[in-house]
């Protein structure tokens, strides 16, 4: 038995989802495309049944992939449950009323059950349930009140075989809201006063700025701590083993050099031996993982919280500029955390102009958060200003070449409407859920192409090939970006892992200038592989090739400008 959770975007499915399935969730790609559907477990009665989180949609007149993929999922279902957010019931009953046409049982949640309270909202929920003749039940999935009422409901679902049309539907949602609706006017709360200050510019501006600012500074408070106070402590015990099997293996030797790494001054450095089980552990887990923990905690409760969106029509006027939408800054804010999800989430945009500049300005100058972890590392000693000047140069990037491909790339720039959700608390078990996803799919994507890349890195010094790189690149890599020879074999990791490739530059004995370019140039001339192959998903094999050529001619020419002013 398939239970189907289908509502608007924005109505607390994720939450109600997981009440009903507990912490084993699957995460799959609806066949044909890359639209990610949740699927979990719950137990109905005395059988196990599965509940798929649907992506949400407004109709079931698809105008996105990912809609399409909502009404398909349609032909599988054997029962939908329709979330519905109470605050906004009117417009909720729409998609509620097309269901209902599908002659598939459904039953109805009422969520924010809490919220119209404060909102002066009432709702006769036996009313409602007579109307539409299924099942209906009020919700508030933050506290998990209702829940069991709605699983213990579950059976009574009922199919209907209903044909409205579009104007009939209206008049009957106009009809139920008069009979089962009323609204008493209250003052405003402070959370509602908080929303219409953060939309606009006057005092949205430094509520972003100021939000930002903590954002950054918590990935790095909870990051750092972690890093001193759990991983490297954990390392340090890891140390002696590592040690036992490099005087095993006597210290040296291409088996040594490939699982221990070359040892620094007779010792083993984690960051510099370029080993598998040194280098090749110590970055994901002790250097990049901390800090990607603490992004996507944030991340999660800026999502849940309701801010995004505002973000989104906070900053619209400007991404136009760039060709894009205000909804592009969620595709930029993913990649912050990886450029993977960052790259998928462009398919919110409309059009394929819009997609393809958002998908490409992410490549080219939105470093990922095991890769600004890595920066931070290198340029951090150089307090501000050597930070200062990597981010301020990628962000002044950011709106050139977005300005630049507006003009010249074909196409239009519509608007997109969206739907802006009240504050609220995040729910505590959703954000647990959603950032254990994240942090399974960043290390068994990370752990892999970490090891690969410093075992190529190994078997391209053991055959001399990267001498031969170094050689060839010369021009390019010295000429034009003063950066040493060895530099090349970063720029090859990179293409694997940017983190990797970043920590490489440290045995070089770079200064502030030199580390700044070679920075900025990993950050800009290709994504790493996985992010590599998404974009082939997302923008086809001819505007790759487009977005590709863009990153190299826009690595070459800011790279050897900041060579020159550095």
């Amino acid at each position: 038995m398939k239970i189907l959770l289908m509502g608007d975007p924005n109505v607390g499915k994720s939450a109600i989802f997981s009440r009903l399935t507990g912490v084993n969730v699957m995460v799959s790609n609806y066949p044909g495309t890359t639209i990610e559907l949740k699927k979990g477990k719950m137990k109905l009665d005395d059988r196990l049944v599965e509940v798929i989180d649907v992506p949400g949609t407004y109709t079931l007149e698809p105008a996105s992939k990912a809609e399409e993929v909502a009404v398909r999922m349609l032909e599988v279902g054997d029962v939908v449950v329709n979330v519905i957010d109470a605050t906004n019931l009117e417009r909720n009953l729409y998609l509620t009323l097309q269901l209902l046409e599908q002659n598939i049982p459904v039953i109805v949640v009422l969520n924010f059950w809490d919220e119209i309270r404060h909102l002066g909202i009432q709702i006769d929920a036996k009313k409602l349930e007579a109307y539409l003749n299924v099942p209906v039940v009020p919700t508030v999935a933050v506290t998990a009140e209702g829940i069991k009422k709605l699983v213990s409901r579950l059976p009574e679902a009922r199919a209907h075989a209903n044909k409205y049309g579009e104007e009939a539907r209206w008049s009957e949602i106009g009809k139920i809201i008069r009979e089962v609706q009323k609204i008493t006017p209250k003052k405003h709360t402070f959370l509602e006063k908080l929303e219409d200050l953060s939309v606009k510019p006057l005092t949205g501006i430094p509520i972003t700025l100021s939000i930002l600012a903590l954002v950054f500074w918590l990935v790095r408070f909870i990051g750092e701590n972690l890093i001193a106070y759990l991983f490297d402590p954990l390392f340090e015990l890891y140390l002696s083993a590592v040690t036992g099997l490099s005087n095993v293996l006597g210290g040296g030797g291409i088996i040594h050099d490939v699982l221990v790494g070359t040892l620094i001054e007779g010792k083993i450095d984690f960051v510099q031996s370029m080993g598998l089980l040194t280098t090749g552990l110590y970055v994901p887990f002790a250097m990049v993982l901390p800090y990607v923990f603490a992004f996507y905690l944030v991340l999660g409760v800026l999502e849940d919280s309701g801010y995004l969106p505002r973000l989104a029509t906070l900053v619209d006027a400007v991404l136009h500029k760039l060709g894009m939408h205000g909804l592009a800054i969620i595709p930029m804010l993913l990649g912050l955390g990886c450029n993977v999800p960052g790259a998928l989430s462009t398919r919110i945009l409309e059009t394929k102009k819009q997609r393809f500049i958002a998908a490409t300005l992410m490549a080219i100058v939105v470093p990922c958060m095991a890769q600004t972890s890595m920066v931070f590392a290198l340029l951090g000693p150089y307090g501000i200003k050597g930070l200062g000047i990597y981010f301020v140069t990628l962000f002044i990037v950011w709106l050139a070449l977005g300005f630049l491909l507006n003009k010249v790339l074909k196409g239009e720039t519509p608007e997109t409407f969206m739907e802006i959700p009240p504050y609220r608390i995040p729910y505590f078990g959703s954000l647990a859920k959603k950032l254990w996803m994240r942090i399974r799919s960043f290390l068994t994507e990370a752990i892999p192409f970490v090891l690969l890349g410093v075992l190529i890195v190994n078997v391209l010094y053991v055959l001399g090939i990267i001498d031969w790189i170094s050689e060839a690149t010369a021009p390019v890599i010295v000429g034009i970006w003063g950066l040493p020879k060895e530099a090349v074999a970063s720029l090859i990791v990179g293409f694997l892992r940017k983190d990797v490739a970043v920590g490489m530059l440290l045995p070089l004995g770079l200064d502030m200038g030199q580390l700044i370019v070679a920075s900025v140039v990993l950050t800009m001339y290709f994504p790493c592989v996985a992010t590599f192959v998404v974009l082939f998903k997302e923008l086809g094999a001819m505007d790759l090739i487009k977005s590709t050529a863009i990153m190299i001619v826009s690595a070459l020419l800011v790279g050897g400008i900041l060579n020159a002013l550095l």
